[in-house]
């Protein structure tokens, strides 16, 4: 018999695709096929995969770089000190979250902060078409065990992610986004506080006071 048809292989370069055209695409399944139970991307249905496969590119590469506190608007000396006030006000920072990225880069946990970030894009976007994309990303980048950025969840949160992947929301992964939140907050935020990072960044910040009074 015939060998078996080798599985598609080489990334395609291309333009980001649009999500409002479906021409270029080639036939194939729909997006939400009933076999697709977990939306795993192991799934032999998975469609458009070049398309996905570009638009993840895209998004990975304007992540990616780690912003420093000098790439974004510099904090003062007193936003610096209200990090250590509470996490919340760490997360709601710019420049707190930039800092705290790079603090959990040299913590290998990154990914953490990578799907909090995902998670924040897909609640504010409106078009389910696109909806139905960038939740498959978040769950093949984030969730799916074959995934090397792998975040920790329990089976229950997995659990209700897999039900609400057959029919993508906004809202579908805000279980595991708080679950990942309380995680930064309770094991990296106290480490954060007391790491090199920070205390370089309140010095600074001490320095400045002291020079301009």
């Amino acid at each position: 018999p015939p060998p078996p048809h080798p599985a598609e292989g080489p990334e395609e370069a291309g333009r980001p695709p649009s999500m409002s055209s479906h021409d270029a695409a080639p036939p194939a399944a729909p997006s939400r096929n009933p076999c697709c139970l977990c939306w795993c991307c192991c799934c032999s249905c998975s469609w458009n995969e070049e398309r996905r496969r570009a638009w993840r590119a895209s998004r990975d590469n304007k992540l990616q770089p780690l912003p420093s506190c000098e790439a974004c608007a510099t904090p003062s000396p007193e936003e610096v000190r209200s990090w250590a006030q509470s996490f919340d006000k760490l997360m709601h920072s710019p420049a707190g979250r930039g800092v705290f990225r790079e603090f959990l880069r040299t913590e290998y946990s990154e990914e953490n902060m990578l799907f909090w970030l995902a998670c924040e894009e897909l609640k504010a976007e409106a078009n389910q078409h696109v909806v139905d994309e960038k939740a498959r990303l978040i769950y093949e980048d984030y969730v799916s065990i074959l995934s090397p950025k792998e975040v920790s969840l329990d089976s229950r949160v997995r659990e209700g992610i897999n039900k609400k992947m057959q029919e993508p929301s906004a809202h579908t992964f805000d279980d595991a986004q708080l679950q990942i939140y309380t995680l930064m907050h309770r094991d990296s935020y106290p480490r954060f506080l007391s790491s090199p990072t920070y205390r370089a960044l309140l010095l600074r910040g001490s320095s400045q006071s002291s020079h301009e009074a």
